[in-house]
């Protein structure tokens, strides 16, 4: 069989949407959005969001680039179909979330004489759509993570409030914006990086600073995000007896 032939679930849409969009790749990312948001469990203001980087989307339609899929999602929240909104908890992360406009969505069916409700699947504001759908997708790639594979990558909500909770005890707060960036980009490489080693790596830290406070100052929250969390400290675990100390570490 042909490499390039069906061997992995496909996505699927309505030839009518993708000709009243003038788009198959328009109709094809707003189905795949509303597969999304019937898995999301992020509810905001009494709907379902969904949220997720240029690059993540990119892997769901990897024949578009970055730009052209930003450019399709601006023409759908421009025709009224798609709606966005803010809910990080960072208010530097100016991610978006979405969710899709029902109610013109409907009113696109019924320009196109579709009256059929929707196989497979539930509205997430719980009412039916009168668009017919198909729920067979890709493999969840997306942010919005199941079981599986959320064990190799956090959500961002996850990373930001993790982020949050090591920053609040890191001592120099010098950088935050781009100590996030590097603390994102650190988890998102393994399943073992997690806040435990973080924590065990800055309390220690922190006991080096104590230790040689007369000569040395933390550094910028930046500079330790960006892997100096990995730097070895001389550390003394014992109190000083008859003028000798007793040190571990590098």
């Amino acid at each position: 069989m042909g490499n390039l032939l069906i061997n992995e679930p496909p996505l699927q849409v309505l030839p009518s949407l993708a000709v009243k969009l003038d788009s198959a790749d328009k109709a094809l990312i707003l189905q795949q959005i509303h597969y999304w948001l019937n898995r999301s469990n992020n509810v905001r203001d009494g709907f379902r969001w969904i949220y997720n980087s240029a690059a993540k989307w990119h892997e769901q339609f990897p024949w578009l680039s970055e730009k052209t899929i930003q450019r399709y999602l601006k023409d759908l929240e421009k025709r009224g179909l798609l709606i966005t909104g803010n809910y990080n908890k960072a208010k530097f992360d100016r991610t978006k979330w979405y969710r899709i406009n029902y109610d013109a969505l409907d009113n696109l069916g019924s320009a196109l004489g579709l009256t059929v409700p929707t196989i497979g699947t539930e509205r997430p504001n719980g009412m039916g759509l009168t668009v017919p759908t198909n729920t067979n997708r890709l493999p969840e790639t997306t942010t919005e993570t199941t079981k599986e594979n959320s064990a190799a990558v956090a959500a961002p909500s996850s990373i930001e409030s993790d982020f949050e909770e090591i920053w609040s005890a890191y001592p120099n707060k010098k950088g935050k914006k781009q100590a996030f960036n590097h603390y994102k980009a650190w988890r998102k490489k393994s399943a073992k990086h997690s806040n435990d080693y973080l924590f065990s790596q800055l309390k220690l830290y922190k006991q080096y600073i104590a230790q040689n406070k007369d000569w040395y100052r933390p550094m910028d929250g930046s500079t330790w995000f960006n892997g100096r969390f990995d730097d070895e400290y001389q550390v003394s675990t014992e109190q000083k007896h008859e003028g000798r100390e007793y040190w571990t570490g590098g």
